[in-house]
């Protein structure tokens, strides 16, 4: 299986557009988070081959313009095909009447579900921004290599994230965990610890991205060396 980054703050081909946000196709065919602006995500896709309706399916990890932002220009483009978003239901009704006016149809997710084989999304969990209650999924994929992550910005926790996978999945180790990981600002002794925890919860590969912080970046790559995967836009993952 493979994962595509379609946005991101980095990219080693300069005709890709880069910025505050995160988008990944998984397998294909299940877009999961936008980015900050639909032209970049459009134009991404177009230079990486990527045919919007080729997509199946989008999941949005929670509702932030640098999820989010790339969903209208993307729902504009697939217009008429119905297609399902999967969102968690404490998202805004303001997002809720978008979607559906731009064609899409939303699918609330409570808890863990299946969105194709082997792919499933967490359902939502809640989290926190600004001392508000922060509504966030993040997705779920299972390979023969076995578990793995993916988060948008992990508002409940990186370690929650993980734990919880771990939990209904009746796993021992994570294969990749790969996205936000929400670290940006934090202590340096805050996040070796995070890294050296990700370690014990057996997590074997890393991937951290967008809000984990250039910090957190440098700290889990001398944790992990090999095994860190560094992101960038137009980059292939494969688990």
């Amino acid at each position: 299986m493979e994962i595509k980054i379609l946005f991101d703050k980095k990219t080693a081909e300069s005709k890709l557009n880069i910025g505050w946000g995160f988008s990944v196709l998984i397998d294909n065919k299940i877009l999961f988070d936008t980015g900050e602006k639909g032209e970049y995500l459009i134009k991404n896709m177009e230079q990486l081959h990527i045919l919007p309706e080729s997509i199946e399916s989008v999941v949005v990890s929670h509702d932030h313009w640098d999820h989010t932002g790339g969903l209208w220009d993307f729902l504009d483009n697939v217009k008429g095909r119905d297609i399902p978003v999967y969102v968690c239901p404490g998202f805004s009704n303001d997002t809720f009447e978008k979607i559906k006016s731009l064609g899409g149809k939303t699918i609330q997710v409570g808890a863990v579900h299946q969105i194709a084989e082997n792919i499933f999304t967490t359902g939502e969990i809640i989290g926190e921004y600004k001392g508000k209650p922060m509504p966030e999924q993040s997705i779920i994929i299972k390979t023969d290599k076995g578990i793995s992550i993916i988060t948008g910005c992990a508002h409940y926790g990186i370690l929650n994230v993980v734990e919880k996978v771990r939990e209904h999945f009746g796993t021992k180790s994570i294969y990749l965990v790969m996205g936000g990981f929400h670290l940006s600002g934090k202590d340096i002794r805050e996040i070796q610890f995070l890294a050296e925890e990700f370690k014990s919860m057996g997590v074997e590969n890393v991937a951290p991205t967008h809000c984990s912080g250039d910090k957190a970046e440098e700290v889990f790559f001398k944790e992990y060396r090999e095994n860190f995967i560094g992101i960038e836009v137009g980059k292939v993952v494969k688990l």
